[in-house]
C-alpha cells in the first residue's frame, strides 16, 4: 500500500454556519461555564436558560455568563417550551439521573463526559434515547475537532495498518478543595482525566480482553494515580496513565505497521499532529495552533445542532456505541484496580 502523499482536509462545517438553537444549560460548575463562553464566541447558538438546584446559584450564573432565564430547579428547566436541547454538566454521579430527566420531558441532549459511572447506566440512557428517537451525545470535545476528523480519515485510510500499540496519558495538578478529591462525587483522575486516554484506546482498540495495572490510594479516600496496559482480541497493546498529582505531557503515540500517529502538544486539546511512516522517510504534519476549551468546546454544540435540525439522534463523530465502549473500558479498569464509586451511590 502506498503511505499518504498528503493528509485530508477536516470535513468540519464552519460553526457559524451551524442552526441556531436555544440551549438549556443544566448545571452551574466549571465546565458549564467553560461551555457557555466558547459556545456564545464562536456560534450563533442561543444560550437561552439556566438550570441549577438553588435559585441563587442559578441567578449568579445566569448574570456572570448574560443567560436569560434562570431556574431554581432542573425540572422547571427541561419542561421549558422554549427550550431546544439540554447540555447536562451536573456531577458525574448526577448525570443518569440527569440525562433521563431531560429525555423524559422530550428534550435532545448533550452530556459531560463522562457519559455515566458505568456502563450500565450510560446503556439505560442510550435505550431511552433510541426509544424515543431523541438525539442524544456524550461531550468528549476532542473528537469533535477538525484535528481529530482529519485524524478519522488517516484512521480509515489504513494508511497506518494494524495498529499494534497505542500510548497514551493525561495528568493535571488540582487543589485539595478540588471535587475530584471528593469521593461522593466520584472523585479521582479516572473520569475526569482518564476518560480522553481511555476513550482514545477504545476507539482504536476496542473494549480490551485483558486489562493489567497498579493504583496508588489518596488520603482523601479516592484513587490518585493510576497507570495500566490493555489487550486486545488480537494482541495489539495500550498503555495509559492518569494522575491528578502533577502536569503531564498528556501525548500519545499510535503506532501502526504502516506508520505512527505523534503529537507536539496535547493530543486531545486543538493542536498540532505528525503522522509518520513506518520508517521515516515521509512525515506530514498537521499545523494548528494549540488551544484550551475556549478554542474547542464550541464544535460540540455546533455539530449537536446540525444534527439536531437534520433530524439525527447520533453524532457522527461520537458515536452511542463508541461512548459505551468507553464506559466498558472504564469499568475493567476500575474492576481491575479495586476502584469503588459506591459512596458516590453507584450500586453493581
Amino acid at each position: 500500500m502506498t503511505f499518504l502523499k498528503a493528509l485530508p482536509t477536516s470535513r468540519v462545517k464552519p460553526a457559524m454556519q451551524a442552526p441556531a438553537l436555544r440551549w438549556g444549560i443544566l448545571g452551574t460548575g466549571w465546565i458549564a461555564g467553560k461551555f457557555v463562553e466558547s459556545v456564545k464566541a464562536h456560534t450563533r447558538q442561543t444560550i437561552a436558560a439556566v438550570g441549577s438546584r438553588k435559585q441563587d446559584s442559578a441567578d449568579a450564573f445566569a448574570a456572570a455568563w448574560g443567560v436569560g432565564k434562570a431556574y431554581g430547579g432542573y425540572e422547571d428547566l427541561v419542561a421549558a417550551s422554549d427550550i431546544d436541547v439540554i447540555y447536562v454538566a451536573t456531577p458525574h454521579n448526577w448525570h443518569h439521573d440527569h440525562v433521563r430527566l431531560a429525555l423524559e420531558a422530550g428534550k435532545p441532549v448533550l452530556v459531560e463526559k463522562p457519559m455515566a459511572l458505568n456502563r450500565a447506566q450510560a446503556a439505560d440512557m442510550v435505550a431511552l434515547a433510541r426509544a424515543k428517537k431523541l438525539f442524544f451525545a456524550e461531550a468528549l470535545w476532542s473528537f469533535f475537532l477538525p484535528k481529530f476528523d482529519v485524524l478519522q480519515q488517516v484512521f480509515e485510510s489504513g494508511a497506518l495498518g494494524e495498529i499494534k500499540s497505542v500510548y497514551t496519558e493525561y495528568g493535571e495538578y488540582l487543589p485539595r478543595e478540588h471535587r475530584i478529591f471528593d469521593a461522593r462525587l466520584a472523585g479521582g483522575p479516572l473520569l475526569d482525566l482518564g476518560a480522553y486516554p481511555v476513550s482514545l484506546l477504545a476507539k482504536l482498540l476496542g473494549v480490551p480482553r485483558e486489562v493489567v495495572g497498579l493504583g496508588q490510594q489518596d488520603p482523601s479516600g479516592v484513587n490518585g494515580q493510576l497507570s495500566v496496559v490493555m489487550r486486545n482480541e488480537a494482541g495489539s497493546l495500550g498503555a495509559m496513565s492518569t494522575t491528578f498529582y502533577g502536569f503531564t505531557p498528556t501525548n500519545a503515540a499510535i503506532v501502526g505497521t504502516l506508520g505512527t500517529v505523534r503529537f507536539p502538544t496535547e493530543f486531545h486539546l486543538p493542536g498540532s499532529f505528525e503522522v509518520r511512516s513506518s520508517r521515516g522517510e515521509t512525515a506530514l504534519k498537521y499545523e494548528e495552533p494549540r488551544g484550551l476549551h475556549f478554542d474547542g468546546l464550541y464544535f460540540e454544540a455546533a455539530e449537536a445542532a446540525r444534527c439536531i435540525t437534520e433530524g439525527r439522534t447520533e453524532a457522527p463523530c461520537r458515536p452511542l456505541d463508541a461512548s459505551l465502549d468507553t464506559m466498558a473500558t472504564l469499568d475493567m479498569i476500575r474492576r481491575r484496580l479495586g476502584i469503588s464509586f459506591a459512596e458516590a451511590g453507584l450500586r453493581e
